[in-house]
């Protein structure tokens, strides 16, 4: 069974059905609390129809209802998504037609915004050839010029703990301390 997990849906659910602070929504959805905040104002995310974390498994209700109870709380995710996230990839997958025009924007994204990942982790995770990247990576891909940069996740090609495991683990360093210091 897989967990799909979008960080704007299930953000846009916990700021609709809950009264958690921002902080908590974002923490627990790897955003930022303004980016919650925007959300809450209407601002962000507006068509974004809200995911249910707790039908899909990635929260219990009594995680939710200590979180509200205190705003220090930090809301983990359920013993199921951790075992989900546990579970090893059976090899390659299909892709749909429809889907594989959207790869080269996913890479394209990745590439832009984490270029530290390496190829091998692209490919697994996207579901591509190294050739693809090293063409979009060069700019050389024959279709460069109509490629914008896509969130792999909100494309549908991989899931939100698969992307944050691979770029965790790659991250630099240096780049990694800020992001601890301001949570």
């Amino acid at each position: 069974m897989a967990l799909p997990i979008m960080p704007k849906g299930t953000a846009v659910w916990l700021v609709e059905n809950t009264a958690l602070t921002f902080e908590q929504i974002g923490d627990f959805c790897g955003m930022h609390a303004l980016e919650i905040q925007g959300i809450a104002d209407g601002e962000v995310s507006t068509g974004i129809i809200g995911q249910d974390p707790i039908a899909a498994q990635q929260l219990v209700r009594d995680e939710i209802e200590k979180a509200e109870q205190n705003p220090d709380y930090r809301m983990k995710l359920a013993d199921k998504a951790r075992e989900h996230m546990k579970q090893k990839s059976k090899g390659a997958r299909y892709t749909p037609v429809a889907r594989r025009q959207d790869k080269p924007e996913a890479i394209a994204w990745i590439v832009k915004n984490h270029p530290y990942v390496p190829d091998s982790k692209i490919v697994a995770l996207i579901g591509t050839t190294k050739k693809t990247i090293g063409s979009i990576r060069d700019k050389s891909h024959w279709n460069m010029t109509n490629i914008k940069g896509k969130d792999p996740v909100m494309l549908g090609l991989c899931m939100q703990i698969q992307l944050d495991a691979v770029i965790d683990k790659y991250r630099p360093k240096q780049e990694a301390a800020p992001l601890e210091e301001s949570a």
